[in-house]
């Protein structure tokens, strides 16, 4: 892997890992992806208290096409293995993006009269930035906090495919600036060097997943 790519990535990275400060939520809101590491903290969550509801929520998107399941099925299975039961949980089996799991989320709960006042969001580390972006649009009266897998950088690369990962944090460093002004999430303003860095990673040829 080229070592400049990935300096640039840890850019990137640093600047679309968002991890608040938790308090009490009426639910956990885990996003489906390929990464079940996201449904073993969603499970830790709940098994900690923060929230007596686990929704999962995914069909298939664009890594996940080839699933035999939707990411909500693979993602409460997780969940069982690691301690929530059925009664704790729901799935969301229609979402193909991260606005779909906000949107088709709210009209689950909606359905079940469930209210949600404060709801806790686990993600991939490179993905809770926009996740609260799209949520704090999508869903604008509840009260979002992001959460994700406890890893860093180096830690996240361990195992994965560096090469798709570098090109997925470039398309949702694209889609922070484009979604906001298309107004589907709330603006969250890109600074200078992650957006210097995003360019350079286009330049060399990592932008297989960004938008038109």
């Amino acid at each position: 892997m080229d070592p400049r790519a990935l300096a640039l990535a840890r850019v990137l990275w640093d600047h679309l890992v968002l991890a608040d400060p938790l308090s009490k939520a009426d639910v956990i809101l885990a996003l489906g992806c390929h990464d079940t590491r996201v449904a073993v903290h969603a499970a830790r969550l709940w098994r900690e208290g923060w929230a007596p509801l686990l929704v999962v929520s995914g069909g298939n998107g664009k890594i996940t096409t080839g699933w035999d399941e939707t990411e909500a099925r693979a993602f409460a299975r997780v969940a069982r293995e690691h301690g929530v039961p059925e009664r704790a949980l729901l799935l969301e089996e229609t979402a193909s993006n991260t606005g779909e799991n906000i949107t088709a989320t709210r009209r689950l709960l909606d359905a079940e009269g469930i209210r949600v006042r404060g709801g806790i969001l686990v993600a991939k580390p490179y993905m809770t930035r926009r996740a609260v972006a799209t949520a704090r649009r999508q869903w604008a009266d509840v009260r979002w906090l992001a959460a994700a897998p406890d890893l860093g950088y180096d830690a996240y690369l361990d195992g994965v495919d560096e090469r798709r990962f570098i090109e997925l944090m470039v398309g949702d460093l694209q889609r922070m600036a484009v979604y906001a002004e298309r107004g589907f999430q709330v603006p969250m303003p890109v600074p200078a060097a992650p957006w210097a860095a995003f360019e350079e990673l286009v330049r060399l040829g990592y932008g297989r997943y960004l938008v038109s």
